[in-house]
């Protein structure tokens, strides 16, 4: 048999393996997103600017929420409790704050000054980051209070306990990130974990664990600090996870570098292989309800 003709036969048989591994891939992540329930919202600059957009948890019905004009950008999106309503942090009008959409769209409405903003559980209240303190909301009334200590410097990320009032947040010195608990009403924080630049705190929706991110992976760990797990141990850079409303998945965002681009992926909270939920323009701050 000629050189020329051995070769081109390898590379048709090559050719041939990577297609039924790639469709079989295709398939396989079809399967793991098939019986997933609920909207997934995230920000994703796919359309220019950051805008807000959904997708079903199984990859279907993927829209844009948000529509702006110029430069301004929508990100941190995070549902209330009955995910009629988004919240998110946006440049609109030149200068950051916390606003508020219904998930069916429309006009957004600005709440206040700020980022990072979640809603408790009975949506009475929102907390926020502002001039790098923790402050809550009362949103009848517009009362504000700080809750952060003064001596904590640069937090972020709160987030709310789903049954307790109570807050997960993180803060950073020098020497590098931790997560704390703290009670709304004030008082000195509890310290959960410090190492690998641990950050992003959200509670699952019973309360048992804590999802969060290090500088390269998800992880989960329980509020007392015990059983502390990684959950992703993929290539690249893994951000942003977001439980499940059932919490038996973890929704997040993975890049090749910390510079993105990213895409969103769903991960059991056991742990195992991931799927690809979106792709096109870069996708991150997902939340799930």
């Amino acid at each position: 048999m000629p050189v020329s003709t051995r070769y081109g036969l390898i590379y048709t048989v090559l050719a041939a393996a990577v297609t039924l591994v790639l469709t079989g891939l295709a398939g396989a992540q079809a399967q793991g997103l098939a019986e997933l329930k609920g909207t997934v919202v995230f920000s994703s600059d796919r359309s220019g600017p950051w805008r807000l957009w959904l997708v079903n948890a199984d990859g279907s019905d993927l829209r844009q929420l948000t529509q702006g004009e110029g430069e301004e950008n929508d990100v941190d999106p995070v549902f209330n409790s009955d995910g009629t309503k988004v919240l998110f942090s946006s440049t609109r009008g030149g200068k950051i704050g916390i606003w508020a959409i219904e998930k069916t769209g429309g006009t957004p409405e600005r709440i206040c000054d700020g980022d990072q903003a979640e809603w408790s559980a009975d949506d009475k209240q929102i907390a926020f980051r502002r001039d790098k303190r923790i402050w809550v909301r009362t949103l009848a009334s517009g009362d504000e209070k700080v809750v952060s200590p003064e001596s904590f410097p640069n937090c972020s990320g709160p987030a709310w306990h789903p049954k307790e009032p109570s807050l997960t947040f993180a803060a950073r010195w020098d020497g590098g990130n931790a997560i704390f608990l703290m009670q709304t009403a004030g008082g000195e924080p509890t310290k959960v974990y410090d190492k690998k630049g641990a950050c992003e705190p959200h509670f699952t929706p019973d309360g048992a664990l804590i999802v969060y991110e290090t500088e390269t992976n998800i992880c989960t760990i329980q509020p007392d600090g015990q059983k502390n797990r990684t959950i992703t141990f993929q290539a690249g850079v893994q951000r942003y996870g977001r439980p499940s409303p059932d919490g038996q998945h973890i929704v997040y965002c993975q890049g090749v570098t910390e510079k993105g681009p990213w895409e969103l992926y769903v991960v059991s909270i056991k742990g195992g292989y991931p799927v690809k939920l979106t792709e096109g323009g870069s996708d991150m701050n997902p939340d799930w309800k």
